[in-house]
């Protein structure tokens, strides 16, 4: 299996597994067999972490308890989720037929859902995170983790293991819209960055417009 070449079908593994060393051939049997398999489901997954990974950086704790955080987690980070897969699967499809990419809209949103896989799977940490922690993992000070360096190292283990885990997946992620794009995974990253300039560009022009409205 090289980056650049369609990988051949009968892959019999479960895609939960594959995913992780065989994104190409693992993507190659979903978008064969049935595209739109857990697509929302995932998306939606994607979108509850990514809120609860938002509010850690944002120390939400600070002014909101556990059950609140949770609650606003799961329904905002499920629709969120469900919303940028639409959104970016267009962005992406448009953005890649300008490279050549022949992947249909759902299969640009098979990509992008499965490629979550190993995100979710990393996400596992949060669960010893906030047993170790608890409240502490959504506010700004974090005095068990400070008064217990034993405490701290296992935390920062942790989150080693987060980022690496984080890292990998982004590989494949863009291994897994290059396969349906047909694409290497390199020029995939490009699809994916212009994709993400047409949706960061008209944001900065109205914040820009809006400021400069704002002085006069």
């Amino acid at each position: 299996m090289t980056d650049n070449g369609v990988t051949t079908r009968g892959h019999s593994a479960s895609p939960w597994i594959s995913i992780w060393l065989q994104p190409r051939a693992t993507i190659q049997e979903i978008v064969d067999t049935d595209p739109r398999r857990l697509v929302l489901v995932l998306a939606a997954a994607g979108g509850i972490i990514e809120a609860l990974n938002r509010a850690n950086s944002r120390s939400i704790g600070d002014t909101l308890g556990l059950p609140a955080i949770f609650s606003i987690a799961i329904v905002a980070g499920a629709i969120g989720g469900i919303l940028s897969l639409f959104v970016f699967g267009v962005l992406i499809r448009w953005t890649g037929r300008w490279l050549g990419g022949t992947a249909s809209y759902e299969q640009v949103r098979a990509a992008i859902a499965w490629s979550l896989v190993p995100y979710l799977w990393v996400s596992l940490m949060w669960i010893p995170e906030l047993l170790l922690l608890g409240e502490e993992m959504f506010t700004t000070e974090m005095p068990r983790l400070e008064a217990n360096p034993v405490l701290a190292f296992v935390f920062l283990g942790l989150v080693i293991v987060e980022l690496v885990g984080v890292a990998w997946a982004l590989v494949v992620y863009l291994k897994c819209l290059g396969q349906v794009q047909g694409f290497s995974a390199w020029k995939a990253l490009g699809n994916l960055l212009l994709a993400a300039l047409i949706f960061v560009v008209p944001i900065l022009v109205v914040i820009f417009v809006s400021i400069s409205l704002s002085e006069i």
